[in-house]
């Protein structure tokens, strides 16, 4: 059984007053669409284009935060990048009604790219240059900052009495933290004196959409302080050869733009496994959202965990080997 989760109040009709309360007049088609963090609409608008609108998750971000992720976003655009920033709507950008928060965007379709040749990651590695060349010139003021150790800390402290790991591959899972988080404290020292940047902070193919030869970067919730690595590294994929090409195309494009960060290709296995741990650990702490068991039911089974853990034992192995190499 579950609780009430919050975003069960947003009913449809919720949505559309909202909207009208910003003189904004739906013609009542509401589709949701794929995320999970956030909830996030296609709304289709009177004797206009359908719009966007998506409501943050309440406790995640402050509006501080938020505000710093959307003025990012849109001094992007201004740069002439391709991303899409919010709508201003009665003078504002970020709305707060009901204990919510929410934006407006317009309405760009595409689909998720493919980096299956060496001309689109040159492209991507254009892009991605341009955007951490102006990401490079000012911090961010209230935005996380990566950390490699965090995210471990907190998987010990929660699976010690969650419900959702089976009891017999516990005390075999927290031990492995434990060993992957001693094996990690040099890369975070290493992270620590790394120079960090305004990052898109979740830099993968489902997050660049194309439409013919355009390309539109998309989705900057998890935007962050973090090295420029943390922005390269979930494009690459397949065996070493493949991973050394793919990463020869994306510095040649990068480059014209931004310095390559080469010296934080070390970075790309510690930041790898912190992700995994991150991520199992994301979708434990939204279980109570209706919307993970049904999109994750597999989560909690002894399989998964079974899987996961072997991962895990093998990133812990590689970060012995790379630790072995500074």
């Amino acid at each position: 059984m579950h609780t009430e989760h919050p975003y069960s109040q947003l009913t449809q009709d919720k949505l559309i007053d909202w909207l009208e309360s910003l003189e904004i007049l739906s013609d009542y088609r509401i589709y949701p669409l794929n995320s999970y963090e956030n909830r996030v609409y296609r709304i289709g608008i009177e004797d206009s284009k359908p719009i966007v609108m998506k409501v943050y998750r309440p406790g995640r971000w402050n509006e501080t935060q938020i505000r710093e992720e959307l003025h990012f976003t849109q001094q992007l655009a201004d740069q002439e990048l391709p991303v899409v920033p919010a709508l201003t709507i009665q003078g504002d950008v970020l709305h707060e009604r009901d204990g919510f928060l929410f934006a407006c965007f317009p309405m760009r379709a595409g689909h998720a790219f493919e980096l299956d040749n060496s001309e689109k990651l040159y492209r991507i590695g254009q892009l991605l240059g341009r955007v951490h060349s102006f990401g490079s010139q000012s911090p961010f003021k209230t935005r996380t900052r990566l950390s490699l150790t965090k995210p471990i800390d907190e998987s010990l402290e929660f699976f010690k009495i969650s419900q959702l790991i089976p009891d017999d591959l516990r005390e075999n899972y927290l031990t492995t933290l434990e060993h992957i988080q001693t094996n990690m404290l040099p890369f975070q020292k290493i992270l620590e004196k790394t120079p960090q940047i305004r990052t898109h902070g979740d830099f993968h193919a489902g997050n660049i959409l194309t439409r013919d030869e355009d390309i539109l970067l998309v989705d900057f919730d998890d935007t962050q302080m973090a090295p420029a690595m943390q922005d390269i590294w979930k494009l690459l994929s397949g065996n070493e050869q493949e991973y050394q090409a793919q990463l020869s195309e994306l510095a040649e494009g990068y480059e014209q733009f931004y310095e390559f960060p080469d010296a934080q290709t070390k970075l790309i296995e510690p930041l790898r496994t912190t992700h995994m741990i991150r991520h199992n650990l994301w979708i434990a702490k939204r279980w109570n959202d209706p919307a993970f068991p049904q999109a994750f039911s597999w989560y909690g089974s002894s399989r998964y965990w079974s899987e996961h853990l072997l991962m895990l034992r093998e990133q812990w192995a590689v970060l012995q080997e790379l630790n072995s190499t500074i």
